[in-house]
């Protein structure tokens, strides 16, 4: 039995997904357990479908055990949403192997870039900072001071993917664990990219031919399973599609009833950007609300991340916690037979009910208050609003096909 980890979005899935997960059986694991995002993903904004939908789908698609992300960390930094993903995996205690993907596709590589970054965040901080205060992000500020040091690094962290697989490398040094780091060189479309490339294309380019209804949906059975692409059809029919804009009104409303102090009090808002964000909330769209507060040291991703942040109640000291339970989301046969093999061996409890895990003291109640929160917030993104408390509600089925 060799059990490895995947920890994904799939948002939505696709065929480098496919790939991922054959390619790391091929490599001789015999079960996968998936670590994955919720409702909200990593990029700042909603999934395209349901978790439940998900990992349900994820499960028929080569996974065996799917567990949730808390949405603090799937709503974090790189360096976060990895920590508290491979931290669920090392607590489960028999996962052998992290497999992710990589654009190098070399772990050596990676680790020896790893040893870069390490030393030149450690021994060049005033160098870096000073980058910083001329407006940059600190990856740009680090990856400036890299240059300098090795053009092989460099590089190597210029890629989205390969710094992703680089945070999880460094939580697995962290956490001192024996899974073993394992990369797939990736074999589609490049991150974001608006353009596929035979077979493949980004989650980016998917997600935007889905945004264009029932024109677009026929065109990404060209990047995908069949059953997915069935899937996101008839979600899309059904109005059970998320899209952040739906969510406009109600962040715009947010931020305009939120204080200075509040703002300050969100992970990864520092250096005064509360003062920037509360000085923008009379936007009147979130479009313009998010070009007010971007600049060059502040992206996007994170502007929306800290929104979605807002919304949901995410604080500062929600982040000072590593999960503490696993909440399956998906599971078949052999997914029961990872957990079979965790009996004794895992650290934390991991359960389908997130009643049943809430209860085991107040750290876990709040993991499930946000998780609830955010699941409900979830529902008003959807082109047909669902009920509340579907969290509660869910019922987690076993997958005997």
């Amino acid at each position: 039995m060799k059990v490895s980890g995947i920890i994904c979005e799939y948002n939505p899935f696709h065929n480098g997904h496919l790939y991922h997960i054959r390619n790391t059986r091929q490599n001789g694991a015999t079960h996968v357990v998936a670590v994955m995002s919720g409702n909200f993903v990593q990029r700042g904004d909603t999934a395209i479908m349901d978790k439940l939908d998900r990992a349900r789908l994820a499960v028929k698609s080569g996974a065996d055990l799917v567990i949730e992300l808390p949405v603090q960390y799937s709503l974090s930094s790189a360096e976060f949403f990895a920590t508290g993903a491979v931290w669920l995996l090392k607590s489960l205690g028999v996962v052998d192997e992290l497999s992710f993907g990589s654009e190098c596709g070399d772990t050596d590589m990676l680790a020896r870039t790893l040893e870069v970054s390490e030393r030149a965040a450690a021994e060049r901080k005033d160098e870096i900072r000073s980058i910083m205060e001329k407006g940059y992000t600190y990856p740009r500020a680090l990856n400036s001071v890299i240059s300098g040091i090795s053009s092989e690094a460099a590089a190597v962290i210029s890629e989205p993917n390969n710094l992703l697989a680089i945070e999880y490398m460094r939580a697995l040094k962290s956490f001192g664990t024996s899974i073993k780091p394992y990369t797939v060189k990736r074999k589609s479309a490049a991150h974001d990219s608006i353009a596929p490339t035979d077979e493949y294309a980004s989650a980016s380019y998917i997600r935007e031919l889905i945004s264009k209804g029932v024109s677009g949906i026929d065109a990404i059975s060209a990047f995908t399973t069949p059953l997915w692409a069935d899937e996101v059809s008839k979600a899309v029919r059904n109005g059970e599609t998320a899209d952040i804009n739906r969510l406009e009104r109600v962040i715009l409303y947010k931020l305009r009833t939120a204080s200075v102090k509040e703002i300050a009090n969100l992970h990864d808002v520092g250096q005064g950007l509360e003062h920037r964000i509360y000085g923008a909330r009379m936007a009147g769209s979130l479009e313009e609300l998010l070009f007010t507060v971007k600049t060059k040291r502040y992206t996007m991703a994170r502007i929306r991340r800290i929104l979605l942040s807002l919304l949901i109640g995410i604080n500062k000291q929600d982040m000072t916690h590593l999960p503490p339970y696993g909440r399956i989301l998906a599971i078949n046969e052999r997914g029961r037979e990872i957990l079979a093999a965790a009996k004794g061996k895992a650290t934390l409890p991991y359960a389908t009910s997130i009643a049943k895990l809430s209860q085991k003291n107040s750290t876990t109640r709040r993991f499930a208050e946000l998780e609830i929160r955010a699941s409900d917030i979830y529902g008003l993104a959807l082109d047909t609003v669902n009920s509340a408390q579907k969290d509660y509600k869910a019922k987690i089925m076993l997958d005997l096909e």
